[in-house]
């Protein structure tokens, strides 16, 4: 038997219209339905008409997000040599070699991104197991294999994000926190909206987009107003 909402999300519901909200006003509708004491993740949630299982249809790629995602990720940088010195000229919070590959695999988790430079990717590929299921394997694609490590850290640390599309055809990626201001979320939203554009496979057919919900780790889902969702398209064609 289905457990029956909360009061409190059931009130939240309420507040929430049953129709398609433009951005801005959706940011602002979620943060009058926040209920919870904490400060929760805000979350874009798009339905791509694409299907995954087919390799040259897969959707991923990165954004900087203009207003960031309220807090500074905690970067580890795997690297040797004058690297090392590069990584925490640029605010990397964890830097090293072999030594951080083999503290991984004894269990030490305590980051949010991992960048490696291309010649210790033997080594850190040892730890596929680890990272791999927590998204934080270093990937070219992404820009976390690379030699510019400063350039790689200071993305990061700005507000950098990384989007996958899963298995159903969803991205669902974080764009801030509930106390931003309507606008930042907005922007940040767009920023996402966009860069998910951009990675349109080309072995996509038919509609591409074809959903935008915005919503809070504990709040109810607000779908966003289709004609804004096509004024990006048209925009980024």
């Amino acid at each position: 038997m289905a457990k029956k909402p909360g009061k409190n999300i059931t009130k939240a519901r309420t507040l929430i219209e049953a129709r398609p909200y433009k951005l801005t006003e959706a940011s602002e509708a979620i943060k009058k339905a926040h209920f919870v004491k904490f400060d929760e993740t805000v979350e874009l949630v798009v339905n791509l008409g694409i299907d995954p299982k087919h390799s040259d249809q897969m959707v991923r790629g990165t954004v900087v997000l203009p207003h960031g995602l309220g807090k500074s990720k905690r970067v580890l940088v795997i690297a040797t040599g004058e690297k090392v010195r590069e990584a925490q000229d640029a605010g990397a919070d964890f830097v090293g070699g072999e030594d951080m590959v083999q503290k991984i695999q004894e269990g030490w988790t305590d980051f949010d991104a991992v960048i490696a430079t291309p010649d210790m990717m033997r080594s850190a590929g040892r730890l596929g197991k680890v990272l791999g299921p927590r998204g934080l394997m270093p990937n070219p694609k992404t820009g976390t294999v690379t030699f510019e490590v400063a350039n790689a850290v200071k993305e990061i640390k700005a507000g950098k994000v990384e989007f996958r599309v899963d298995k159903q055809g969803i991205i669902h990626s974080s764009i801030g926190k509930i106390s931003f201001d309507p606008g930042k979320l907005a922007d940040n939203a767009h920023a996402l909206i966009g860069a998910i554009l951009k990675a349109k496979p080309a072995a996509a057919k038919g509609k591409y987009v074809k959903k935008v919900t915005l919503t809070s780790t504990m709040g109810p889902g607000i779908t966003i107003d289709e004609a804004e969702v096509e004024a990006a398209i048209a925009a980024a064609a």
